[in-house]
């Protein structure tokens, strides 16, 4: 059991460790140190339901219904743009770390945690189909939700080690002007990655509207 919970721990590993949006929002949490282990600890558990559920095999949701994936696309694009161009249209006058640590709000810091999470449709396509999918080589339940808290441990580690890390640089960015770089670098990173996922939800269109053909138009399963 040890090695099939190392297994699912090293598989989350490889997948968390990418720049996304609840990346990025768990390291200005800690930066600015608004409730950071809370906001960890939530995205924690919205990756342990994503994942449990992946398991679980719902999976086949995606299958039968490749809507919900669109819709839940559609609305995170909506999301992660509107909260880019919030971090880019900051007040350009000083505002100092000092002004912005007084915000702090544990509701809607615990809002935002849950909607960076589920509003993420690459979460879904790694813990529902990578991980779920992987686990399902073992034919015993016990198994595969084995897998799935390997990975949601992994997940909980890097998320304490990335706001706790994040939160010492605080004093780096008590000049105004380097935190309006890092709020305006945060937003262009939003920004891109709605882009990113535009393209895949395109994907994802002409994959359901035409079965087996590529975003670029080309075939990819032919039947023989």
């Amino acid at each position: 059991m040890v090695q099939v919970f190392l297994e699912g721990f090293l598989l989350q590993a490889s997948l968390i460790m990418a720049l996304g949006a609840q990346n990025l929002f768990v390291l200005e949490s800690g930066m600015r140190r608004h409730y950071h282990l809370t906001v960890s600890f939530v995205c924690f558990l919205c990756d342990l339901t994503i994942i449990m559920l992946g398991v679980m095999g719902a999976a086949t949701l995606f299958q039968h219904y490749p809507e919900f994936k669109i819709v839940v696309g559609v609305v995170g694009i909506v999301f992660l743009l509107q909260y880019g161009i919030g971090k880019l249209r900051t007040p350009k006058e000083d505002v100092y770390l000092s002004d912005l640590l007084k915000e702090k709000n544990l509701k809607k810091s615990i809002l935002r945690a849950i909607t960076f999470s589920i509003l993420n449709p690459h979460a879904y396509l790694d813990g529902v189909v990578l991980i779920g999918g992987y686990s399902s080589k073992y034919s015993e339940l016990p198994m595969r939700m084995t897998v799935g808290l390997g990975a949601a441990a992994c997940s909980l580690v890097w998320f304490l080690v990335l706001s706790s890390a994040s939160s010492k640089m605080m004093p780096v960015f008590q000049n105004p002007r380097r935190m309006r770089w890092v709020m305006g670098t945060a937003g262009v990173c939003l920004i891109l990655l709605s882009a990113r996922l535009s393209v895949d939800v395109y994907g994802w269109l002409l994959e359901m509207n035409h079965p087996g053909m590529s975003i670029s138009g080309t075939i990819t399963n032919v039947s023989p």
